[in-house]
């Protein structure tokens, strides 16, 4: 007994001797926590913001934190995250990306598989297909809503407005990409859909490694049928898809993956274009919905184009201005896009800061940005910031404001929903064309309001900082109608 006791100290000394890490002279400050190992992991999952806020008091605008045996330093100055973003040689993308890849898909795929996806992904969504899709996007989304409720219904149809908005713009998104209505294995959009919300439940836990033996069961259980269920798509030209996912899916081929591989990329993408979309449209019409003059501006500037362009119109031909609504949404990203943007230091790397002081990253660890903290909600850059100001990103003439400043100097980066650098995201054009056209089309085509009139904003879910969108804890309940004639707001 003495003898195991022994040996059992002696494995735990050596475990702290080969873990143990200390600062030196050049690095940032460095913040283990108590727990071996395990670091800060667990309070930086429960609600990253709060956690960071904690600790850029604590220690200043960069710090280096544990979590989980990996040691990540964290940048909250906007002035320097260029230092970050526009390094691929120190700091690579791609590494994290298929840590990620392989813990929430089950998919690995090859760095030069990824960048020609994501060329491709660039000539498709912002040049040669816009129209295209975003023509799709606009018959889709009438159909749905019309099928949701018809136009010769009277009564008022009661509804969460998270579960709506995301339902419609999730199925919307499906058939206009994956080609649900020719799919010949009853991959109907609906089935989709609950299957997706299922993963959609467990997709944190998936990434930081965190599932329940229950939960890794149906996380396998839902993964499986999505599979199965997304498996004709893209695969053949006729397949009822669109041209990016038949292209996507001969990029896959030609690097040599086989169908299983294929099946899970789908998914993967599936996640992609339709994960954020949903949610950041419910987060503009709940805060639409409950600022009343932020409501009456919207639809006035809609009315306004109503009157000029037949009902139809999508929105997304560059040629009808929404500047009130871009305000809008603008506002809404800043307050509930809460990404972390990672990298991982490749080779060691002195990271100049925008003030002059250098600190060293050491090769291995991570480097993360995350926005949502700062400049997003930074009383210095915008100023109430936990407010819901629609003219926001508007200056007195209309135009659109881009002027903001932290510590007297001119930011360029004073929201980031769509992350920074080469690896923005491709899709953002569609994505709020996509928006656009669903609250146009919602509040000039029905009565839409709140069940109670005195309800407010539901608080966000902390668990999903880091991975997009937020999510509301609960939701909000509305009721709506088709509207009998257009009128101006």
């Amino acid at each position: 007994m003495i003898w195991t006791i022994f040996l059992f100290v002696q494995a735990l000394l050596l475990y702290f001797v080969l873990t143990g890490r200390s600062r030196s002279a050049k690095e940032p400050p460095l913040d283990k926590g108590f727990i071996p190992w395990l670091g800060h992991a667990l309070e930086f999952g429960k609600d990253a913001s709060k956690f960071l806020n904690r600790m850029k008091l604590k220690h200043g605008d960069i710090f280096t934190v544990r979590a989980a045996g990996r040691y990540v330093t964290v940048l909250l100055d906007p002035h320097s995250y260029d230092a970050v973003t526009s390094d691929s040689h120190s700091l690579d993308f791609t590494r994290y990306a298929q840590v990620l890849m392989d813990r929430i898909f089950n998919l690995q795929l090859s760095h030069q598989q990824m960048a020609k996806a994501k060329a491709m992904m660039r000539k498709h969504f912002m040049v040669a297909n816009a129209t295209v899709l975003n023509s799709a996007v606009n018959r889709h989304l009438r159909a749905l809503l019309q099928a949701e409720i018809p136009q010769n219904q009277k009564d008022w149809k009661d509804e969460g407005l998270f579960d709506f908005s995301f339902r419609i713009l999730f199925k919307t998104g499906y058939l206009t990409l994956f080609g649900g209505e020719k799919n010949n294995n009853s991959a109907d959009p609906s089935s989709v859909y609950e299957d997706y919300k299922t993963f959609d439940g467990l997709l944190t836990k998936m990434a930081r490694g965190t599932l329940k033996s229950g939960e890794k069961s149906t996380a396998q259980r839902v993964r499986r049928r999505l599979w199965e269920l997304l498996a004709p798509a893209g695969l053949t030209e006729d397949s009822g898809s669109s041209q990016w996912l038949h292209a996507y899916r001969c990029i896959l081929q030609e690097g040599g993956s086989d169908e299983e591989t294929q099946k899970k990329a789908v998914l993967m993408q599936l996640w992609a274009t339709q994960g954020n979309v949903g949610p950041a449209a419910f987060w503009l019409l709940c805060y639409l919905l409950t600022n009343h003059d932020a409501l009456i501006a919207v639809k006035r500037e809609f009315g306004q184009i109503s009157q000029m362009e037949p009902s139809e119109t999508p929105l997304t031909d560059g040629t009808v201005q929404t500047p009130v609504f871009d305000s809008a949404l603008e506002e809404t990203l800043r307050l509930t896009a809460a990404p972390f943007i990672t990298r991982e230091v490749v080779q060691e790397k002195m990271l100049v800061m925008a003030h002059g002081q250098e600190y060293l990253l050491r090769k291995g660890d991570r480097v993360c940005l995350f926005p949502f903290n700062s400049p997003q909600m930074d009383p210095e850059v915008h100023r109430e910031p936990q407010k819901f100001k629609y003219d926001r990103f508007l200056n007195a003439d209309g135009s659109e404001k881009k002027d903001f400043y932290k510590g007297g100097k001119r930011l360029k980066y004073y929201t980031m929903p769509w992350g920074a650098g080469t690896n923005g995201c491709v899709g953002k054009q569609f994505a709020i064309n996509t928006i656009r056209q669903f609250v146009y089309t919602v509040l000039t085509n029905y009565d839409l309001e709140l069940c109670d009139p005195h309800a407010q904003v539901p608080e966000v879910n902390a668990g999903r900082y880091g991975f997009g969108m937020l999510q509301p804890k609960g939701d909000l309940l509305v009721r709506y109608k088709p509207r009998k004639t257009h009128t101006r707001a």
